[in-house]
């Protein structure tokens, strides 16, 4: 408990008043003063760490909520709705992201680590945070106050984040992000491809055959690493995607709709009101007019969109 508390002032003291800030690449803190309404974002390979309040993450039809002294992992690129459920100005809700890297997962793994099997869906679990883990979060939070210090430890610190990740419970889940062979190597090929070619027609066989895998094994295991079929993920990018091209330029819903592949405004228009809660045209105003900025940050930190 003082461990999380010794975090918890950290990430305040850090913070300085913002709802969100990137503090050092790849690494992310939040402070939200206040429950948030549900935000649909993109979530990436990464670990968020609780320090206060609690959380809602969802993807497709699984839930996660987690609260102090927990984390949640995400193993690939996952569209996501989440919200803070609890927290107030007495009691905010404190978070630490950092993104996980392949490559440093693979560097640890070459020590051949002993980890568990990974769990059946594999793009999310949540955890309890070992006092090893909260302990090296807290060394990256320190390094803050010395950029010298940060130039040369950041990496070390960020290694044995990783490897008390990999030698915990979700040790498995972890493994899979740096392992080239693993199933969830095997899905981000076709996330990729999905992702590069937003506006192209979907071909299951097709990204069966990128992934390397039958079609009725692919279909399993992008479905057990993401909730989600192939289509309904296309989906839930283009219309995230088409939320970014609204808040960037003066386009209109045509444009948009056409630009992330949907051929038809009406059903485009439909999907965005149910995902968004908002018509295309009407959050496209908002967004242009810079309405809520800080409601729109604290939801994209509510969400789980950690630093790139």
């Amino acid at each position: 408990m003082e461990r999380l508390e010794e975090l918890r002032a950290l990430i305040l003291r850090s913070a300085a008043g913002a709802v969100r800030r990137d503090v050092v690449d790849g690494v992310s803190i939040g402070v939200v003063e206040y429950g948030t309404r549900p935000r649909a974002t993109m979530t990436h390979p990464s670990v968020t760490v609780l320090a206060g309040g609690r959380k809602r993450t969802s993807v497709g039809d699984v839930d996660f909520v987690y609260g102090p002294g927990q984390f949640l992992v995400a193993s690939l690129d996952l569209p996501v709705t989440g919200h803070v459920a609890e927290a107030s100005p007495d009691d905010p809700f404190v978070v630490f992201s950092m993104a996980l890297r392949p490559a440093v997962i693979a560097g640890l793994l070459l020590d051949t680590v002993d980890v568990a099997d990974p769990p059946r869906f594999t793009g999310m679990a949540v955890g309890e945070a070992s006092d090893d883990l909260v302990d090296a979060v807290i060394r990256m939070m320190r390094l803050l106050d010395s950029p010298a210090d940060a130039a040369a430890l950041r990496g070390p610190t960020e290694r044995e984040i990783v490897w008390r990740l990999l030698t915990g419970p979700q040790g498995g889940l972890v493994r899979q992000i740096g392992s080239a062979d693993s199933g969830i190597a095997h899905v981000s090929r076709a996330t990729t491809w999905l992702r590069e070619n937003l506006a192209e027609p979907v071909s299951v066989a097709a990204l069966a055959r990128l992934s390397g895998m039958s079609v009725s094994t692919f279909h399993r295991h992008f479905r057990a690493a993401t909730s989600l079929t192939p289509i309904q993920w296309q989906k839930a990018l283009r219309l995230r995607r088409a939320r970014i091209l609204f808040a960037e330029g003066d386009t209109t819903v045509a444009e948009v709709a056409s630009a992330v592949g949907y051929g038809s405004v009406s059903q485009f228009s439909r999907e965005y009101r149910r995902t968004f809660g908002l018509s295309p045209g009407q959050d496209a105003a908002r967004l242009r007019a810079g309405v809520s900025e800080a409601d729109d940050i604290a939801g994209d930190v509510a969400a789980g969109e950690p630093a790139r």
